[in-house]
């Protein structure tokens, strides 16, 4: 529902001071001396200051520096009836200080009240003020009727346009304020993004190179239940052995990573195939960088998609293909199929739900099934 114009007061952004500028600011304290001075010159000046009436004057102009000011307290506090009453005093001041014969010092006073609230009250309640002050104020000048209205014109126009501005200033302010709250909420949705890839990155390797481990230290569990030789014990010891070191390079591979340092696609994919027994690579397309989200897709896809053979299809041949298109990424990874492994039943799926996540993530997408001999793993990754 839009507010009434009439009724809404000036933001408290457009009532305070916070987001002037310096020269504003101390433009805005001239300003408020040069009233002061205007009032203590026509106070001083005023022929019928004698005696007990220099006292009555500076009484008068303190009272109306208090008044002003705590106008200016609670108008910024969007109080009403605390501002007319406030207001009401003001004027009173001024009728006050032309019957005691201080007319320059009125019409100050009449001339500020005029403005200012036009420029801090709602409409509804500071036309009438205005009018009321300004008609004090036609009244009581001694100037030509046309100069009169002229001036009166004018004191109105510099009122709104005082409003107006403040108004503009205010609405700058709130946008300045919205724009850091944007920007707070971007740089931490930033910082959670970061924190998502890098938990992403650690479980990709870990769970690459702990279940692969895992693989050899079951086959050696096995083979010691069943009295094996030791030398075949001792094989899946060391294989399990060089799993560990393959995760450790694997690790800072991951760092590098995430420094924005990786080896190209077809190295990795080259050394990835070099450690599976069985496996090949081919690369079809045009070969364009990758965006390293993109290329962290095929490379972690491409680890899990061979750690999920050495569990579950021991032994199977494993084909990798890269196709470079020319909008997306394509890595196809099939295995031939082959008599289950001993760790068949181990794990839940999270490899292939942490693949499918990364995949959507890049607005990409990965399909994992049976076919006619074994198993693949389809993920198409947009560039």
């Amino acid at each position: 529902m839009t507010e009434n114009p009439w009724t809404r007061w000036p933001s408290r952004e457009a009532l305070g001071r916070e987001g002037t500028s310096r020269p504003r600011r101390m433009l805005g304290w001239g300003v408020r001396a040069l009233i002061v001075g205007m009032l203590l010159w026509g106070a001083y000046n005023s022929t019928r200051v004698h005696g007990w009436a220099v006292a009555a004057a500076v009484v008068g102009v303190l009272l109306t520096a208090v008044a002003a000011w705590a106008f200016w307290r609670v108008t910024l506090a969007h109080r009403l009836l605390p501002s007319i009453a406030l207001i009401a005093v003001l004027v009173g001041i001024a009728v006050a200080g032309e019957a005691a014969g201080f007319t320059t010092v009125s019409l100050v006073i009449w001339c500020g009240c005029a403005i200012t609230a036009l420029e801090r009250l709602p409409l509804a309640a500071a036309v009438p003020v205005t009018s009321v002050s300004l008609a004090a104020y036609a009244a009581m000048n001694n100037d030509v009727w046309l100069t009169t209205t002229v001036t009166t014109a004018g004191l109105a126009l510099a009122g709104y346009t005082l409003r107006l501005d403040a108004e503009a200033r205010g609405n700058a302010q709130r946008l300045l304020v919205q724009e850091r709250a944007a920007r707070a909420a971007e740089a931490e949705s930033a910082a959670l993004a970061e924190r998502a890839r890098i938990a992403r990155e650690i479980h990709d390797v870990l769970a690459h190179s702990l279940s692969a481990q895992l693989v050899h230290l079951e086959a050696a569990r096995l083979l010691i239940e069943r009295g094996a030789d030791r030398a075949q014990i001792l094989e899946r010891v060391v294989a399990a052995r060089g799993m560990a070191r393959d995760g450790l390079d694997e690790t800072r591979h991951a760092l590098s990573a995430l420094r924005g340092e990786l080896t190209p696609l077809e190295d990795f994919l080259a050394q990835l195939v070099g450690t599976t027994a069985g496996a090949e690579v081919t690369i079809t397309g045009e070969r364009k960088p990758l965006p390293a989200e993109a290329s962290q897709a095929v490379r972690r896809v491409a680890q899990e998609a061979l750690t999920n053979v050495r569990k579950h299809a021991p032994g199977a041949k494993v084909r990798l293909l890269l196709d470079y298109g020319e909008q997306q990424v394509t890595l196809d990874v099939r295995d031939s199929g082959g008599p289950p492994g001993e760790l068949t039943d181990a794990g839940a799926g999270y490899g292939l739900l942490g693949m499918r996540e990364r995949a959507e993530l890049l607005g990409g997408s990965l399909v994992a099934g049976p076919d006619e001999e074994g198993f693949v793993v389809t993920l198409k990754v947009p560039v």
